[in-house]
């Protein structure tokens, strides 16, 4: 008995540690963005903003190209979660729920594709993306990620659909619905947690990605939010650190909102469907 909470009382700690070092980068992002520029390389460090200032966030939101950069970023997000949760709900069912021949080459044609390095892409990409004259716009940036991303999330979501026995679709159509009915009423209720992480990680890839984005997108008025936060390095004088601090901290804050709702839809649906059904 002793032993154990010996044991547990190390965990526990081990725990706080490990979640400490992974809270004080945020907590330093959030810090350095209310503390005024002549603070910010104090030595030794502020770890509290001793005058706190608003001075770095009233820049940025009247800053016309910050709100340029959140509306290209959101029009790309939308479009990605959209496209690619539809995409690869249809793919995960078509290949989990039905045999056709070239099903086991189609699997394996995912995989081969997601060991195909991104950077590898990125010249015919460019070059493509010219002929069609779509190089600066949401639509071209949004075709090659959902190109890019959709063989994951489709095997990502046919991992979700697997996991639903059959069995209970085949008891649905016994009971007088459809095939589609079946799947409708049975079995999509069951994966709003595969619906749920799907979209999450594709709105995360479009909001962070910047390699792809920094070839493809050249002009000043079409840039999302990663490339805006460029603006901030100054030449030779180095970064703007209070201004990179707050855009973090505004880029953040659609992430957070996400999360706050989602979460709860992630940990219920594991269930929603079993009852209606």
């Amino acid at each position: 008995m002793r032993r154990n909470r010996l044991a547990r009382g190390i965990v526990n700690i081990v725990t706080l540690v490990a979640a400490v070092a992974w809270a004080f980068p945020v907590y330093w992002m959030v810090n350095s963005s209310f503390q005024p520029e002549r603070h910010l390389l104090a030595t030794p460090p502020q770890f509290l903003p001793a005058r706190p200032t608003l001075e770095h966030f009233q820049r940025i939101l009247t800053d016309q190209t910050f709100w340029q950069a959140l509306g290209m970023s959101l029009g790309i997000a939308l479009i990605l979660v959209f496209t690619t949760t539809t995409l690869s709900l249809l793919a995960a069912l078509a290949l989990t729920r039905f045999r056709f021949v070239g099903r086991t080459t189609m699997v394996v044609a995912i995989l081969v594709i997601q060991m195909i390095p991104a950077e590898a892409t990125f010249l015919s990409q460019y070059r493509m993306l010219d002929g069609w004259g779509l190089l600066n716009s949401v639509t071209g940036l949004s075709l090659l990620y959902i190109a890019g991303l959709l063989p994951f999330v489709v095997w990502m979501m046919r991992g979700f659909v697997a996991g639903i026995p059959l069995e209970l679709e085949e008891a649905a159509m016994v009971d007088g619905c459809s095939r589609l009915q079946a799947m409708l009423r049975v079995t999509l209720p069951l994966l709003a947690p595969g619906l749920v992480a799907t979209s999450v990680f594709a709105f995360l890839h479009a909001w962070n990605e910047y390699a792809l984005a920094l070839i493809i997108l050249s002009r000043n008025s079409a840039i999302t939010l990663p490339l805006w936060l460029q603006s901030f390095q100054q030449g030779l004088r180095g970064f703007d650190w209070g201004g990179v601090m707050a855009g973090s901290v505004l880029i953040t804050i659609p992430v957070m909102i996400l999360f706050l709702l989602v979460q709860h839809r992630m940990t219920s649906g594991f269930v929603a469907g079993a009852v209606k059904g």
